[in-house]
């Protein structure tokens, strides 16, 4: 009887350690396994070429937001948008 009992034990000991071993390996490879997420685009109302909004240059005409690529191609527009 005591081996029995020895035996249960052991293998519920077995199972605790193998059961936190996976589930440490199965978020390691979720964490690891995740693809960055994509920039937003914006493209520039100038030069039509789309840019990270992130890096791009903002500027707010009449109430709209515009983002352009360069401080160039805003001054072009601006002077563009007054003719």
């Amino acid at each position: 009887m005591p081996r029995l009992i020895l035996f249960i034990f052991l293998l519920l000991l077995l199972y605790a350690i193998l059961y936190y071993l996976i589930k440490d390996m199965v978020v390691r490879r979720n964490k690891w396994s995740r693809e960055p997420e994509p920039e937003e685009l914006v493209q520039d109302p100038y030069c039509q070429t789309y840019i990270p909004k992130q890096t791009a240059v903002r500027k707010r005409v009449k109430g709209r937001d515009y983002y352009f690529c360069t401080e160039e191609c805003l001054r072009k527009f601006l002077k563009e948008k007054k003719t």
